[in-house]
């Protein structure tokens, strides 16, 4: 069983994920700041392979990438910190944010060792459905979950759909755009979480913007099981890159916040 149903159905009700670019500013550093998110209390990890073309992203993850890329972080790379990690947190659920011209490169083989290496799901930001049957029939034969995502103006058919088709869990976007850190959250995002609530019981996560403890306690209301946070945790690195401990420091306390 995948890990994200195993999560899902433990009645767990506020599912907090951050998210990091894999090997951001270095590798040794982003394990370490990783490992220490975990056992602040994360409940599941997504994770990012650093691309040079992230169309889905904004400015703070963009550069996020580059440092991770000038770092000499690569697919293979990427698939040995996964390994690690797997290897520290067996039960733990990790997905993806993989952009499909990596995958598409990496071929079938790619797809073997993400599954080696214990990844649960994978949500492909430039990858559209109508054109994912090559990408869904891979990760089925290797055991892998897809994540859908649903946008602010995704029609409401089309969004039950793409929930049916998820087989790990779907990820809502919070607002248009890439991704980046926002003061607050919309009514709007609140009232779209709400609406997809009571059109399906499958399991959603709300990504994009969520960058306070408060923040996500309102989605969780909304009915959502789970939040994403990850531009505010990549700036928190960006800020402090000539003393990574303090934004390890404050990674673990905005998750044990979150988590009380």
């Amino acid at each position: 069983m995948n890990r994200f149903h195993k999560l899902f159905q433990s009645k767990k009700k506020h599912i907090f994920v951050p998210f990091f670019t894999l090997g951001d500013p270095n590798r040794e550093a982003s394990m370490k700041i990783i490992k220490a998110a975990v056992d602040a209390g994360a409940d599941a990890l997504e994770l990012g392979f650093p691309f040079s073309d992230p169309i889905a992203d904004g400015p703070t993850n963009q550069r996020s990438m580059e440092r991770a890329l000038a770092a000499e972080m690569n697919f293979d790379t990427c698939i040995e910190m996964i390994t690690e990690i797997r290897a520290c947190f067996p039960d733990l659920p990790i997905g993806l944010l993989l952009y499909y011209n990596l995958l598409f490169r990496a071929g079938e083989n790619g797809y073997r060792k993400l599954a080696k290496a214990g990844v649960d799901g994978i949500v492909s930001a430039d990858l559209p459905f109508e054109e994912s049957a090559d990408h869904q029939t891979l990760l089925d034969k290797f055991g892998i979950g897809s994540v859908q995502m649903v946008a602010p103006n995704t029609a409401l058919p089309r969004a039950q759909m793409l929930f049916e088709k998820s087989s790990a869990f779907t990820y809502v976007l919070s607002g248009f755009g890439t991704t980046g850190a926002k003061k607050e959250v919309s009514p709007k995002t609140l009232e779209r979480v709400r609406e997809l609530r009571a059109r399906t019981d499958r399991p959603m996560i709300v990504g994009f913007g969520i960058s306070h403890p408060d923040h996500a306690r309102l989605v969780w209301d909304a009915g959502s099981e789970g939040v994403i946070v990850g531009s505010y945790f990549t700036s928190l690195i960006e800020d402090n890159l000539d003393d990574l401990s303090q934004a390890e420091q404050a990674i673990t306390k905005f998750i044990q916040q979150v988590q009380a």
